[in-house]
This record gives structure tokens, sequence and C-alpha cells, in this order.
């Protein structure tokens, strides 16, 4: 693997990057879909209206990396480096994506759509979800202490399988967390 270090550029709808350590740099409308991203190093990056679906993100670190408005449906973020992983989302859709087991401590999720998303095992602690869609998401043997759920809709969250101490919900996401009792609730 190529050991380029990229800092500070601007990088343009591109449909492909080369292999390095990319620093402080912003992705802007590029289409890596199906792209190989495997062992690229990003550190204090934004990625703006790009699709990353079906990314192959194997030992790939998100290292204070922000995704705004787009696109990375099916995405395995547990296969990436979890070494300083922290990424935040705001207006992207992350529906198929797999964070299976990972620590995303006060990780901030901002109107995005999160369906059948993986969260089993994740600790999501602190986390927060802000006008979120987790229609069909899973949560099992997930830290969901103290994570805020306030705003966020179509969740089905076991509390008998997830720790939930703290967690925040509103009215009308108790639903969410009765489910399995299949209730009628007005």
């Amino acid at each position: 693997m190529s050991t380029d270090y990229i800092a500070d550029k601007k990088i343009e709808k591109e449909t492909s990057i080369q292999k390095g350590e990319y620093e402080n740099c912003t992705f802007s409308n590029c289409d890596l879909s199906n792209s190989d991203l495997s062992g690229i190093n990003f550190t204090s990056c934004h990625f703006i209206g790009c699709n990353l679906s079906m990314a192959k993100v194997h030992k790939t670190a998100f290292r204070e990396t922000s995704f705004k408005d787009c696109k990375l449906l099916g995405v395995h973020f547990h296969n990436s480096n979890e070494f300083l992983f922290s990424v935040n989302f705001e207006n992207s859709v992350l529906n198929l994506c797999s964070f299976y087991n990972m620590k995303l401590k006060k990780m901030k999720f901002t109107n995005c759509t999160l369906q059948e998303t993986d969260f089993t095992g994740a600790d999501l602690s602190a986390a927060v979800f802000t006008e979120c869609d987790l229609s069909r998401s899973m949560f099992e043997n997930t830290n969901l202490e103290k994570t805020d759920f306030r705003s966020s809709y179509s969740f089905s969250i076991d509390p008998e399988l997830n720790k939930v101490k703290k967690a925040k919900f509103s009215l009308q996401g108790l639903p969410g967390l009765l489910d399995k009792y299949d209730l009628d609730i007005e």
C-alpha cells in the first residue's frame, strides 16, 4: 500500500481516490460507490454530498471524520480500523450499514435514515440520534445508556436485551420500547 500523505486538499467529483493518508481534506460530490477504500486513513476529513454506498472499508481509519448529505448504503463500518474511530453523520442515508460490536460513545447522527442498520453489541452510550428514522434497525446487547432518542422515530428497542439506563425517549417513542408486547397504544 502506498503511504502517500495528502493534506488540506479539496477533492471534487472524483470516482476513485488513491491509497494513502488524508488529513483535513474535503471530499465534495464524489461517487465512491463500490470503491475499495481499504487501508486508507481519513483524519479530520469531511465528506459532503458523496456516495460511498457499498464501499469496502476494511482497516480504513475514520478519525474525526464527518459525513454531510452523503449516501452510505450497506457500508460495514465494523470492518474499519477501530483505533480512535470517530465519525458524525448529518442528513445522510445509512440504510443496511453495520456498526456491529463497535465503540460509538457520544456519536452524533443528525437527520439521518438508518433503516435496517445493525447496532448489535455496539456501545452507543451518550450517543445522540436527532430526527433519525431507525426503522427495522437492530439493537441487541447494545449499550444505550444516556443515549438520546427523543426526536427519533420508528425504532424498536427491547429494554430487556439492551442497557438503557438513563436513555432519553419522548412519549411518542414509548411504543418502540413496548413492541414485543404487541400492545395497541393510542
